[in-house]
């Protein structure tokens, strides 16, 4: 594989109050499906979900970064009236409407110890972008 390998995945980033995510690959998709892993991760292990339940979601907006807080307010919603978590998501964008697959499991306290409650995706930091090394990334700040 060449030196040039398209990077995904995701990561936290200090924030005075609250928490920065941002998710990247080498698809804007990629990089909105990162970013609701790293919000996930704000809560508990991604890893301790189980994708046993699909939830599908739709959402549009007139740019990438309303659609990105959207997505993931939108996601945030599902989680409360599910009572889910979500571990593996599946996304499409095309002219700026989001369709989405999320799978999770019922929250079980004793198993996912959240750890926090991410209250909202805010505009704050909130970015989408292609990066000169092709990889996309898409960021904000969510208020825990």
């Amino acid at each position: 594989m060449s030196d040039e390998r398209k990077k995904i995945g995701w990561e936290h980033f200090p924030h005075e109050a609250d928490m920065g995510i941002r998710g990247f690959g080498p698809t804007k998709q990629a990089a909105f499906e990162q970013a609701a892993v790293a919000m996930i991760a704000v809560i508990t292990n991604p890893e301790d979900i189980e994708p046993e339940q699909k939830v599908e979601i739709t959402c549009d907006a007139p740019d990438d970064e309303l659609l990105l807080t959207d997505w993931l307010n939108r996601l945030l919603y599902e989680m409360t009236i599910h009572k889910m978590l979500f571990s593996r998501f599946e996304v499409r964008i095309e002219q700026g409407r989001l369709n989405a697959k999320a799978w999770g499991q019922k929250i079980d306290v004793a198993k996912h110890r959240p750890a926090v409650e991410v209250k909202a995706a805010t505009y704050t930091a909130l970015n989408v972008r292609q990066n000169e090394d092709g990889n996309w990334v898409a960021q904000c700040i969510v208020d825990v």
